[in-house]
C-alpha cells in the first residue's frame, strides 16, 4: 500500500512493558476478561470468549514484530517496536482516520478516532487483561485496539497471508468495530445476545464481525496515496483476501481441532470473511455493509 498523510497521533506504544506477573497465565486472564463479558454479552458472550480463546491458544505463541522488529528482549519500558513497524502501524491508523471522518461527515456525522495500543506478550486494557494469545481486539470500554504485532508475523509465517495490506485489513478491522461502537452496533448487538440462544447469539456474532471486515474493505477503497491517488497497489487485494481466508472460523478449526462445528462459529467462514471484505473494497460504501440485523 502507498499511504499517505501524516500518520495519527492516537498510537500507544507498551511493547516493553510486557510481562507482568499479575496478568497471570491464560486462566488468569480468563479470569480477568469474565466480568466484562457477563455484563456486556451474558453467559452467551461468555461461552464464545471460551472457545474463542481455547482455538486462539492453540495457534501458539508469537514471533518476534512485524517487518525487521528486534528480536531481543528490551529493557524494562524500551520500546520493541522497529521504526518500520511503528511508522506502519501509525500511517494506516491515519488513513483510518482520515477515511471514517470524511464517511462520517458525509452522513452528518462526527468522527472521534480511537487509540492503537501497540504491546508485547501482555498488557492492561479497560476491558481485563490483554494477551498475544487473544488476537488483536478493540475494547469498548476504553475505546482502544489492542494488538500485539507479533500477531502480523503469525500471519504471515503461520497462516500465509503475506504483504503488507493483510496487517492493515487486521488494524482496520478492529477500526471497524470502533466504528460500530459510535454507531451503537455493538450495544444493540450486545442487548440481542442476552436475549438470544446460544446458536443465535453466535450468528449476531458473526455478522458483527463480517460488517467490520466490509468496513474494513471501505477504508482500503477510500484510502489515499501520498499523491492522493489509490493507495491500493496491485497485489494488495489478494493480500486481503489471503489473509481473511485464513481466519475464517471452519479454517481455524479445522487446523487446531481437526473438525469444525457450524453452530460455534463467531467470526465467519472463510469464504464468508473474504466475500465480506471483496464487498466493501468493490463498494467502498459502508451502507452496503448490511451484516447486522441489530
Amino acid at each position: 500500500m502507498r499511504l499517505g498523510g501524516p500518520g495519527s497521533n492516537n498510537f500507544e506504544d507498551r511493547t516493553g512493558q510486557g510481562g507482568g506477573s499479575m496478568l497471570g497465565g491464560g486462566g488468569g486472564m480468563l479470569g480477568m476478561l469474565i466480568p466484562f463479558v457477563l455484563g456486556r454479552f451474558g453467559f452467551v458472550g461468555l461461552l464464545i470468549l471460551a472457545l474463542g480463546y481455547c482455538a486462539l491458544s492453540s495457534m501458539g505463541g508469537g514471533g518476534g514484530g512485524l517487518t525487521g522488529a528486534p528480536s531481543q528482549q528490551a529493557s524494562s519500558g524500551a520500546s520493541r517496536l522497529s521504526p518500520q513497524t511503528r511508522q506502519f502501524m501509525v500511517l494506516v491508523l491515519g488513513s483510518t482516520e482520515q477515511v471514517w471522518t470524511d464517511l462520517f461527515a458525509k452522513s452528518g456525522s462526527r468522527y472521534t478516532p480511537t487509540t492503537l495500543v501497540a504491546y508485547s506478550n501482555n498488557s492492561q486494557s479497560g476491558c481485563g487483561a490483554a494477551q498475544s494469545a487473544m488476537g488483536p481486539f478493540y475494547c469498548p470500554s476504553d475505546k482502544k485496539i489492542y494488538v500485539d504485532p507479533s500477531f502480523f508475523n503469525e500471519l504471515s509465517q503461520r497462516f500465509g497471508a503475506p504483504g503488507d495490506f493483510a496487517p492493515a485489513y487486521v488494524i482496520a478491522h478492529e477500526v471497524g468495530h470502533h466504528v460500530q461502537d459510535l454507531e451503537g452496533t455493538l450495544d444493540r448487538a450486545s442487548a440481542a445476545q442476552a436475549r438470544a440462544s446460544e446458536a443465535q447469539g453466535n450468528q449476531i456474532q458473526v455478522g458483527v464481525e463480517l460488517q467490520a471486515d466490509c468496513y474494513a474493505g471501505v477504508w482500503a477503497a477510500n484510502a489515499k496515496a501520498p499523491d492522493g491517488g489509490r493507495a491500493l497497489e496491485n497485489g494488495d487485494i489478494e493480500e486481503g483476501l489471503r489473509a481473511a481466508q485464513a481466519i475464517g472460523d471452519d479454517t481455524l478449526q479445522q487446523q487446531s481441532q481437526g473438525r469444525v462445528r457450524p453452530e460455534s462459529f463467531t467470526h465467519g467462514t472463510s469464504a464468508q470473511r473474504m466475500e465480506a471484505l471483496r464487498r466493501g473494497l468493490t463498494t467502498g460504501d459502508p451502507t452496503s455493509c448490511n451484516y447486522n440485523r441489530v
